[in-house]
């Protein structure tokens, strides 16, 4: 059970138009499969969001689906669709923080 808890099934995705909500991000990936989360982060200053976003699903198949997948169109522009790693890096720097 550890292993799977250690999977990131995760995205990451850019060039998302300002025009386009959390809500619809989220309807458009969960074609792919259960989307368990979505962040998109906006900014303070502007109140716009700042153009990516993660979106987290709850299966491997799921994120599989929308990384099969080439290209993505929303309200007409190109999203840049990654697998994202965040976690793994994330993990490994906080080791070697352990034993500076």
């Amino acid at each position: 059970m550890a292993a799977s808890a250690k999977k990131v099934l995760e995205v990451f995705v850019s060039k998302i138009p300002w025009t386009v909500a959390s809500r619809e991000v989220r309807e458009y990936f969960g074609q792919f499969g259960a989307v368990k989360k979505c962040i998109l982060p906006f900014d303070k200053d502007t109140g716009f969001h700042k153009g990516f976003c993660w979106v987290s699903f709850s299966t491997e198949e799921g994120m599989n689906n929308v990384l099969q997948k080439d290209p993505h169109i929303l309200e007409g522009a190109k999203l840049l669709v990654q697998r994202n790693r965040r976690l793994f890096e994330r993990q490994k720097s906080n080791k070697d923080e352990d034993f500076d």
